[in-house]
C-alpha cells in the first residue's frame, strides 16, 4: 500500500500574528513554524497502517526551503521519503493541483491530510484533489481502518457519524481521534537525515487569488455587569446597542 501523506507548514498556535506593512503579507519574522496538526493524525495513522501490513508513506508539502524542518521532522517520525514542491502554498486550488499532479504520477492508493490548516481554515483541498484524480474522498475522517483494498473510515456529520467503506485509490481528511499523534525519537531524528527528500518544480496556472489584504480580528471590548434588579436594562442594550436583537 503506497501511503501519500500531506503537511503544510504552520505558525505555531502561540505565535504572535503580526503582517508587513502594506497588510499583504504575513510577518514571518520570529516566528515558530510546525507540522499542521490536524495533518500530524494523518501521518501517523498511515504510519501504523505501514506498520500493520507493509507498505510506503511518503510526505508532500508545498513550500519552500525554509519548510524543510518540518518536513524532516516528519520523517523523523516515520515516514520513509518526502517530496516538496518549491513553491508558496497561495492558494488552495494552486496546492491541490500540487498534490494532484504528484499524486497521479507516483500511482499513490491512499491520499491523506489533515481536514484543514490551522493558519487558514479552509476545509477545501481534500476535496479538490479527489474531484482532480477523479477518485472518492471522505472528510472528516476520524477512524480509518484497511482490509486489502478496501477502507472502512468513520466519518463526522451533522449530529452524528457516519461509517463508510470505500475501494482504493481515495482522499481522506482526518482529525481526532484518529490516532494519537508521535513524537520523533533519537533514533528517528538520526535516520531523517539520510531519508531522500525531492524538490520538485510546480505544475498547472500561477495561483489564480491575490490577497487584498489582512487584518486582525477588532480587539475584545469590556464585560458589562447588570445588576439582576435592572435586567431589563440588557435588553435594551441588546437592542440598541449590540444590535442583536
Amino acid at each position: 500500500m503506497k501511503f501519500l501523506v500531506c503537511i503544510s507548514n504552520v505558525p505555531d498556535t502561540t505565535t504572535k500574528i503580526t503582517f508587513t506593512p502594506d497588510n499583504k503579507e504575513f510577518n514571518k519574522a520570529g516566528v515558530q513554524f510546525v507540522i499542521n496538526p490536524w495533518d500530524e493524525y494523518a501521518l501517523t495513522r498511515a504510519i501504523e497502517l505501514k506498520e500493520a501490513a507493509g507498505g510506503t508513506v511518503t510526505v508532500l508539502n508545498v513550500g519552500e526551503a525554509d519548510t524543510e524542518p518540518n518536513i524532516r521532522k516528519a520523517l523523523a517520525i516515520g515516514a520513509d521519503d518526502a517530496i516538496r514542491v518549491n513553491a508558496a502554498p497561495t492558494d488552495a486550488f494552486f496546492v491541490a493541483e500540487q498534490i494532484a499532479a504528484v499524486a497521479k504520477e507516483g500511482a499513490y492508493d491512499v491520499i491523506l491530510m489533515g481536514k484543514e490548516s490551522i493558519d487558514y481554515n479552509g476545509f477545501q483541498v481534500h476535496g479538490m484533489v479527489g474531484e482532480m484524480l477523479g477518485i472518492p474522498t471522505v472528510a472528516p475522517a476520524m477512524k480509518l481502518d484497511l482490509n486489502g483494498n478496501t477502507g472502512t473510515l468513520e466519518r463526522e456529520i451533522e449530529g452524528g457519524k457516519e461509517i463508510v467503506t470505500v475501494n482504493t485509490p481515495f482522499v481522506a481528511s482526518c482529525q481526532q481521534p484518529m490516532c494519537e499523534p508521535r513524537i520523533p525519537n533519537m533514533r528517528g531524528i538520526m535516520t531523517a537525515r539520510t531519508k531522500p527528500l525531492k524538490v520538485i518544480a510546480p505544475v498547472g496556472e500561477p495561483p489564480r487569488t491575490q490577497v487584498a489584504e489582512f487584518a486582525l480580528p477588532p480587539k475584545k471590548q469590556g464585560v458589562k455587569l447588570i445588576p439582576a434588579e435592572t435586567a431589563g436594562d440588557l435588553i435594551k442594550m441588546l437592542r440598541n446597542e449590540a444590535k442583536v436583537i
